[in-house]
């Protein structure tokens, strides 16, 4: 049986080959690109993201990471994002002053952690969503964060034939959202590739899903 293809989207993120390396460890067949054809032809897409909302979506729409994202989900082939890859999955995000559109996928807002010391770095616990596929044998694990932004407020719930998203949250200050299962479009604030045997585990039960 041949390894799922994943894709990480190459648009100028750091750490994307220890996502990469990852990816291979929890079993999938890794390239890195922003080949149109090879993107929306790939079982999953990877969308990492390091450094300030603001930078992230500049680089996104140079390669035109928006259309390619939109069109992967249209057709429920699916996408994760990683850290800030999570935070652009969101409607805004505001970093010192500043106030930046993001992909609109999820209503919402990116702002600063309420917490007295930022960023928040290290390893922090994760309450799982109920029966989510992500955390499936990890539920009680660490997971290794680098923010000091995210979102505080989750605002999309069920409507009409549709479930409601499956939100994981931790804790650094106040509650934020750690993690979301929403169909074929899966984000992490942590970083999987950063947290050992729990994070692959964590990247090799996605792979479960393409």
């Amino acid at each position: 049986m041949t390894s799922p293809r994943v894709v990480v989207l190459d648009y100028g993120s750091g750490n994307v080959h220890s996502v990469a390396k990852a990816l291979v460890a929890a079993g999938a067949e890794v390239e890195l690109t922003a080949d149109r054809a090879k993107v929306l032809a790939a079982d999953g897409l990877v969308v990492p993201g390091v450094g300030a909302f603001t930078a992230v979506m500049n680089q996104l729409k140079a390669v035109k990471g928006a259309e390619l994202i939109d069109q992967r989900l249209i057709a429920t082939k699916p996408v994760l994002g990683i850290c800030v890859g999570l935070q652009v999955m969101f409607d805004h995000g505001s970093e010192h002053s500043i106030e930046t559109q993001g992909l609109g996928q999820w209503p919402g807002k990116v702002e600063l952690l309420q917490a007295p010391t930022l960023p928040h770095i290290g390893w922090n616990t994760v309450e799982s969503a109920r029966d989510s596929v992500l955390f499936r044998g990890v539920e009680s694990e660490r997971f290794y964060f680098v923010h000091s932004y995210g979102v505080l407020d989750w605002k999309l719930e069920a409507h009409g034939p549709f479930t409601a998203p499956k939100v994981s949250w931790s804790n650094y200050g106040s509650n934020f959202v750690a993690a979301v299962e929403n169909g074929p479009l899966s984000a992490t604030q942590f970083h999987p590739e950063k947290s050992g045997e729990a994070g692959i585990k964590l990247l090799s039960n996605w792979i479960t899903t393409l």
